[in-house]
């Protein structure tokens, strides 16, 4: 796999259909879940008593799943060089799924493909299909389809 989708300009993305790339390992720790809980007002005790959460489902305290997806700029940072390139906007998802949980302390990463490249009147809009990958983990912390509109220069 590669370290980066490359390409000269958004229209050049239809050219690097299937091109894949992982990103660097990236810690989930336990002060993260807190400023995340903090954030949303989601303080449900999986995510922040570390003691009640040890006797709990998952034997200790875990990342909201949604802190999980909300780490997707900082776990695909790097990964993509567009050239040409004025700005991206998240555009949304199609599909996402929350696999397993990512207990605090654990190191998670990224691995894109690009799946789809359509030209629209803005500029192209693209297709990812994304993993997050736990660090020993059989199976992955969460799968999604992502879309970014890319506005050319």
């Amino acid at each position: 796999m590669s370290d980066r989708i490359e390409v000269a300009s958004p229209q050049a993305l239809a050219d690097a259909l299937g091109g894949r790339a992982v990103g660097e390992w990236f810690i989930v720790d336990q002060a993260r879940i807190d400023a995340f809980a903090d954030a949303t007002e989601d303080h449900q005790w999986i995510h922040v008593d570390p003691e009640r959460a040890a006797g709990g489902p998952f034997g200790g305290p875990i990342a909201h799943g949604y802190l999980t997806l909300s780490l997707l700029p900082r776990l695909t940072k790097g990964l993509f060089d567009i050239g040409g390139l004025a700005m991206s906007v998240n555009y949304g998802l199609d599909r996402l799924r929350f696999l397993q949980p990512v207990a605090a302390g654990s190191r998670v990463r990224a691995v894109v493909e690009l799946v789809s490249a359509e030209a629209v009147n803005l500029g192209v809009r693209a297709g990812y299909a994304v993993t997050v990958e736990i660090e020993g983990a059989d199976k992955p912390a969460l799968a999604a389809q992502t879309i970014t509109l890319y506005v050319p220069e």
